[in-house]
């Protein structure tokens, strides 16, 4: 089982910046892609950013040229860094790492950490 510890959430005040870490322990053999999601009230949970092991990033359109997603192999880390804060960023966000094994892939969530943007 892995265990994904999330921080650096909070308040934060619009155009303002936070920056996410989320630590993976546990049973890890081979962390193919980390990531980040977010759930705002009343919304479905949906995909920020992703990194994968080879480096390769993918974000959503909403935070294309605001946030940047990138990782700590060694560390097992994954971080998320978020400029220009907009109020519809307010969501609680999530950690996701994605373990290949030899016949399946194994997916893991962070328990999630809150991100309040005030305007």
């Amino acid at each position: 089982q892995v265990q994904l510890v999330e921080s650096g959430g909070g308040l934060v005040q619009a155009g303002g910046s936070l920056t996410l870490s989320c630590a993976a322990s546990g049973s890890i053999f081979s962390i193919n892609v980390m990531g980040w999601y977010r759930q705002a009230p009343g919304k479905q949970r949906e995909l920020v950013a992703t990194i994968n092991s080879n480096g390769s990033t993918k974000y959503a359109d909403s935070v294309k040229g605001r946030f940047a997603i990138s990782r700590d192999s060694a560390k097992n880390t994954v971080y998320l860094q978020m400029n220009s804060l907009k109020a519809e960023d307010t969501a609680v966000y999530y950690c996701n790492v994605v373990q290949v094994g030899r016949f399946a892939e194994y997916t893991s969530w962070g328990q999630g950490t809150q991100v309040t943007v005030s305007s």
